[in-house]
């Protein structure tokens, strides 16, 4: 629980005597505020429950040779704010930042996300193609089949993800997710029937499943708190830059009409690459302390976040112990009336994001700009792709200043207008002269602000809000929606377009971009600056 107050209301002992409890109103003068600081940060407690304490000092506490000089900033005087968590009878400690060695291992979970881009992307320039060479080039059917393999795939891979990442952890994990990326990524490659393509594409579906629930959830455990959500942001950048890859990768097939042997051979070298990173890497110390590794949960951390920060998190994790301790949730507990809520949340985030019409834009671009004098596809989406990555990169910078809830809200309310614009750049006759305009700057405007929020902020926000105890299962269940729900708006978007026009449809997805954009005011809370601990104590306070 999070507790803000004015220092002189605030309710407690005299330091000196040990004992945190209330037992009195005093000035924070009498908390010995140390001359060189403005304030001291106190830890409050109520019995045994662990609080994260902001205290913000009156005007009359400050030392008088802090108040003079240059120290007013935009007419107002700083009152810094101190956060401070420790358990009863311990003195706070201010924040101390992380020097340990956490990037190359999230490169190397990031090779997940980038295969998740890549076998995503990759069909789409290769279908022509490769469905010439196995005999169903007239056979839209199998095609699809071919296509929709892979989303079967990757809806079960992500249900299961999460158990895995249980029972053995998240680096085990991800060594047995890189069996199915390889053998189904040579199948693909070698394939001389549709049934073998098929099965290819499926394995790689269950693989890129079980890595997007995987991925967050890894990165999210081993990112100090000051950068999680710059570091957890990257997991969308990633997958991006795989789809651009494998747009790259497909320009040589006009005049090599079997190069897609090749594009799917050279994903084999990516999934291997993850399989053989994650034997160095560490696992995730949040796991370890749950299976009662203290050891190990040690030296993980002192390699992620080096020697400062072990005291610190080792009494963070013992603070949550009774949380984290024992079984790990079922799936049934996922719905019981302590964790429904967030549960809830973490699906919604999903639905909205799908049911936001991103999947419509896409699969719309290449015409959209078409009709602005744009022939080439490959420049279309390019261009798609360009915006995706470059409004991702800025929302990585923004992720931990900003915050989370911001962007989101901010990131909805974006895709509604540029909705909106397209809708009336397809509708309104009087602005016909401008039709093809309005569609290129709605269609990059909507790319750009789902990329800001709506794209990256669920997958690194789910993680964060999720208590460690059902927080794999509760990830990968979300997958699981998106997944779904993936799957569902591909096998009707052209029915509705077919049924209400591409107009009205557009609106539609305006009006759910917006009700997102209310429902996360409402009932999201801000992540930024909190350890996952402390999240935890706050959204789901020992029953």
């Amino acid at each position: 629980m999070q507790a803000f107050a004015a220092c002189s209301k605030v309710p407690i002992s005299p330091v000196c005597s040990g004992n945190y409890r209330a037992k009195a109103a005093l000035p924070c003068k009498a908390l010995a505020v140390k001359e060189a600081l403005p304030l001291k940060a106190v830890l409050l407690s109520t019995g045994s429950t662990a609080r994260s304490v902001l205290l913000r000092p009156c005007k009359g506490c400050i030392p008088t040779h802090m108040q003079s000089g240059p120290s007013k900033r935009n007419g107002r005087s700083p009152l810094p704010l101190v956060r401070a968590q420790a358990a009863d009878g311990e003195a706070a400690k201010p924040v101390v930042p992380s020097d340990g060695t956490v990037l190359p291992y999230v490169g190397i979970a990031c090779l997940g996300a980038i295969l998740f881009g890549y076998h995503l992307g990759v069909v789409n320039g290769a279908l022509e193609y490769l469905a010439k060479d196995l005999g169903i080039a007239t056979n839209t059917v199998l095609q699809g089949w071919v296509v929709s393999s892979t989303l079967a795939g990757a809806t079960i891979g992500s249900f299961t993800g999460g158990a895995l990442a249980d029972q053995f952890g998240c680096t085990r994990t991800f060594q047995f997710d890189s069996i199915p990326l390889i053998i189904g990524a040579m199948l693909s490659a070698t394939a001389n029937s549709v049934h073998a393509m098929i099965a290819g594409r499926f394995l790689v579906g269950l693989g890129i499943g079980i890595s997007s629930a995987l991925v967050p959830l890894y990165i999210s455990e081993i990112s100090p708190t000051e950068i999680r959500g710059a570091l957890g942001s990257v997991n969308q950048l990633f997958i991006c830059v795989g789809i651009l890859i494998a747009l790259v990768a497909g320009l040589p097939l006009a005049g090599n009409p079997i190069w897609w042997r090749t594009m799917f051979w050279a994903a084999v070298v990516p999934a291997f690459l993850l399989g053989f990173g994650m034997l160095f890497a560490p696992e995730s110390p949040r796991w370890l302390f749950k299976q009662g590794k203290v050891a190990e949960t040690q030296i993980a951390i002192k390699k992620l976040w080096g020697d400062k920060k072990l005291d610190s998190t080792m009494t963070s994790l013992r603070a949550g112990g009774s949380e984290t301790a024992g079984e790990d949730a079922g799936w049934g507990d996922l719905f019981s009336s302590r964790y429904q809520k967030v549960v809830t949340i973490g699906a919604a985030l999903f639905l909205f994001q799908q049911f936001a019409g991103i999947n419509a834009v896409v699969y719309y671009s290449t015409s959209v700009f078409r009709t602005a004098g744009i022939t080439s596809d490959v420049a279309a989406s390019a261009l798609v792709g360009a915006a995706n990555v470059f409004g991702t990169m800025v929302a990585s910078s923004l992720m931990d200043k900003q915050g989370r809830k911001k962007l989101l809200i901010t990131s909805f309310l974006g895709m509604s207008f540029s909705m909106l614009l397209l809708s009336l750049g397809l509708s309104w006759p009087s602005l016909a002269a401008y039709s093809g305009t309005l569609a290129v700057l709605g269609t990059v405007s909507y790319i750009l602000a789902f990329s800001l929020g709506a794209g990256p902020v669920p997958a690194l926000l789910l993680p964060e809000i999720f208590p460690s105890k059902i927080r794999a299962k509760a990830v990968s269940l979300s997958l699981g929606v998106h997944w779904v729900t993936n799957f569902m708006i591909g096998l009707y978007f052209l029915s509705a377009v077919t049924k209400f026009g591409v107009s009205r449809v557009y609106q539609g997805f305006a009006a759910v971009c917006l009700v997102a954009a209310i429902y996360i005011s409402q009932n999201v809370v801000e992540t930024k600056g909190k350890s996952l601990e402390e999240i935890e104590m706050e959204l789901s306070p020992a029953a």
